[in-house]
């Protein structure tokens, strides 16, 4: 399997199998590639439907340019906490970021969530996600606001009352749990269109379908999320003084 960096033959040969509508499992077979790689590809460079070769290795080249002009900006930029290697922790961050725009995260959303989510610890300020993803205030501010309404962060304050934004440990229980409510939610917008449509049509079976079928995997979902977060989330209480110390029975 070849390693290194994309040539712009292959990106010519990823256009056209997206073109031709192959899957990126596919795509990387006939390239002989990981597939992980086809996929961070095209993301990176418009998703499938905007995906261009010429353009998508322009954009290579200007991020490699980028890197190798880095160490200049002073010694931060290639060093690491806990001895990592900056160049890995790189591409990790980007195919995390790739991964979350798979699963319908916009590509800001998906680039601030993937800082925190690598933060060591779990929490960064709107300056120092400006400072690592090299983008405005209002970006940022803009991806802050969909992610908490999204429940996947929320804000705290700092000891000098500076707005942090943090990911919990239960990060996913809370999303899931959001979920579970939308997914609620349209159930019952479901279930009032049978008594607009009339209880017998075909309309109002469908919806009625849709709806028993929503609940059903929104409460299956609500179920196992909580039972998740009860079993891996739940420390085990503190020992008290009694238990820690057993007492001898004087009488």
């Amino acid at each position: 399997m070849p390693g290194g960096r994309l040539s712009q033959h292959e990106r010519q040969q990823i256009a056209l199998g997206l073109a031709d509508g192959l899957a990126y499992a596919e795509i990387a077979r006939r390239l002989d590639r990981p597939t992980s790689t086809i996929t961070r590809e095209v993301m990176r460079n418009g998703g499938p439907t905007a995906y261009r070769a010429d353009l998508a290795h322009r954009a290579t080249e200007r991020r490699a340019h980028r890197r190798r002009q880095a160490p200049a900006r002073g010694p931060q930029t290639t060093t690491q906490a806990h001895g990592r290697d900056a160049e890995a922790v790189r591409e990790y961050e980007e195919t995390f970021t790739t991964l979350l725009m798979q699963q319908g995260l916009p590509k800001m959303m998906s680039r601030v969530l993937t800082c925190l989510y690598t933060a060591d610890a779990g929490s960064l300020g709107a300056s120092e996600l400006v400072q690592r993803l090299q983008v405005s205030p209002a970006s940022i501010s803009k991806a802050i606001t969909f992610l908490e309404s999204q429940g996947l962060i929320r804000r705290e304050r700092d000891d000098r009352r500076r707005e942090r934004y943090v990911v919990d440990d239960d990060v996913f229980y809370q999303s899931t749990i959001a979920g579970a409510r939308s997914n609620a939610q349209l159930a019952e917008v479901a279930r009032q269109g049978v008594s607009v449509l009339g209880p017998d049509t075909p309309a109002a079976v469908r919806l009625e379908s849709i709806a028993r079928f929503v609940d059903f995997i929104a409460e299956s979902i609500a179920r196992a999320a909580e039972q998740a977060r009860e079993i891996l989330y739940t420390k085990p209480p503190a020992a008290s003084d009694d238990t820690a110390a057993p007492r001898s029975d004087r009488g």
